[in-house]
């Protein structure tokens, strides 16, 4: 099992889910769990700080005990605002990075944190993003799972004032590493963006718990 780090994880609820028919992805069920449940059941022994980044009353998610954190730009922008509003917190909160990830991926690899943080290292940059193989084995990145140092928040404010929406692009302006993961029950970063998707990692868990 990975080391227990003290990087701050923000889970990126901030969202409309419009394939979901709105609400809170995360709040939906897979089992008899939430999908919050289940990425915390696999964050929590990789980190000791896990925050939600969220919008709208931070009461429906009280349950949780997270700090939840709102975006500090407007117009839901998009998961870099996400970002943007965890940088500020961890920054103000003494810390030199943070890692995002997705509030609809019941499936996270539980070495995350740690493999995050060692491609980053190993690559010598500041940034790093998750990958996995699609069934082709082509390398396909997934950009909302991403290591950030605070010293980038002001130019991602500024990027996001200037338009900027893509996560990997952004990424990319600061020299991106890239973290492969290859889970043995399939893609460790689905996510359940539509009511199929959702019955589909149901499936999934019936045949492999989280």
């Amino acid at each position: 099992m990975p080391q227990r780090k003290d990087i701050p994880v923000l889970i990126l609820a901030g969202g409309q889910a419009t394939r979901m028919g709105g609400g809170d992805k995360a709040l939906l069920k897979l089992g008899k769990e939430t999908l919050l449940d289940h990425i915390l059941t696999r964050l929590r022994p990789q980190t000791s700080v896990i925050l939600l980044n969220a919008n709208g009353d931070a009461q429906r998610f009280k349950e949780y005990g997270l700090d939840v954190i709102p975006d500090t730009v407007e117009d839901w922008p998009g998961p870099l605002a996400g970002v943007l509003a965890g940088l500020e917190w961890a920054f103000a909160h003494g810390h030199e990075k943070l890692i995002s990830v997705a509030a609809d991926t019941p499936f996270v690899p539980d070495d995350l944190v740690e493999s995050l943080e060692q491609a980053a290292q190993s690559q010598m940059v500041p940034v790093a993003l998750a990958a996995s193989r699609d069934e082709n084995g082509s390398l396909r990145r997934h950009p909302t799972f991403g290591l950030w140092p605070v010293s980038i928040r002001a130019d991602l404010r500024a990027q996001l004032e200037a338009g900027q929406r893509r996560v990997g692009a952004f990424a990319d302006r600061h020299g991106a590493a890239c973290a492969l993961f290859e889970g043995d029950e399939g893609d460790p970063f689905f996510n359940v963006n539509t009511p199929d998707d959702l019955e589909i990692a149901t499936q999934r868990l019936e045949r492999v718990p989280s």
